[in-house]
């Protein structure tokens, strides 16, 4: 690339990472040049782009506005360097997935984990978070969502059939609690809620007779994560309602029980989501063939 290209893409990379340093470790660049690179343009254009302390980095309103407006013209330069490259030529660089925790380990071995074998010049960088983000306003080439969750305007590939969930605790915690027998009885239980991405507890979904409701159950626990739901389940702390998945060499072996399975509703599949474009770059349209492949398989 050219000195303002790369410029450019220095100053989008310390911009999605929020700091140098670790800017300089996406673009395996010195801490140093990079620094130098957006001093530079910042000559240059005769604007600061980025408030500088010794503890964080951010954008100026100016950079802000900056950093919008060629966001997207330094993802189309890229691509058009990967088309003149040759799509024949074997996928390579870093691709940027954001995704949920659950959703990564989930995909792991049957999609992500056989990339990397068969495609060794493609880095994958995975961020894992809870909330939703702005994939193309945070640098990121796709996301791994359920289904339902996908924004509307981005290009889906699904990538699992629905989720089945369990409502479960540990077997000494029902020798001492009655089971459920319905989903009210849960209101006397100890349950272990999940959190929204918007901070509130998440309500459990049931369905009875055909007709779909929520219940917002009771308990002591709030956590943003299936992972440490199960630990608390682990603990005898109470009742989780949880994707099957993490759970069924548990519930094989009687460590953990499941109830009120008849009143269940599964969740959407997972899907990989990119922003509509014409073009895409190589390493992920070898994603996208590989996503249909497994699918294919199964």
């Amino acid at each position: 690339m050219s000195r303002d290209v790369t410029e450019l893409n220095v100053v989008l990379a310390v911009a999605r990472r929020r700091g140098f340093r670790a800017a300089a470790l996406e673009l395996a660049m010195s801490t140093t040049a990079v620094s130098n690179a957006v001093a530079g343009l910042e000559a240059r254009l005769g604007i600061r782009l980025f408030h500088r302390t010794t503890r964080s980095v951010s954008l100026t309103e100016a950079g802000r506005q900056f950093v919008e407006r060629i966001g997207p013209a330094v993802a189309e330069i890229r691509l058009a360097i990967d088309e003149a490259s040759g799509l024949s030529a074997a996928p390579s660089g870093t691709l940027r997935i954001n995704c949920a925790l659950g959703a990564a380990l989930m995909t792991f071995t049957p999609v992500l984990h056989r990339y990397l074998q068969r495609f060794p010049d493609v880095t994958l960088d995975i961020v894992t978070e809870g909330r939703m983000v702005d994939i193309v306003g945070e640098g990121f080439d796709a996301g791994i969502r359920v289904s339902h969750s996908v924004p509307q305007d981005m290009i889906r590939v699904p990538i699992s059939r629905e989720i089945p969930l369990a409502v479960v605790a540990s077997a000494a915690y029902f020798d001492r609690h009655s089971p459920p027998q319905k989903p009210e009885d849960l209101m006397h239980h100890r349950c272990i809620r999940g959190r929204l991405p918007g901070g509130l507890p998440s309500g459990w979904q049931f369905v009875r007779q055909g007709e779909e409701f929520t219940l917002h159950v009771p308990g002591p626990l709030i956590l943003d994560s299936p992972q440490l739901m199960l630990s608390a389940v682990r603990h005898d702390a109470g009742i989780a309602q949880i994707p099957r998945w993490y759970i069924e060499n548990e519930l094989r072996d009687g460590t953990l029980v499941s109830v009120l399975t008849p009143w269940l509703l599964p969740l959407p599949g997972l899907s990989l989501y990119y922003a509509g474009r014409r073009h895409i770059p190589i390493a992920l349209q070898a994603l996208i063939d590989l996503i249909h492949e497994v699918n294919q398989a199964d």
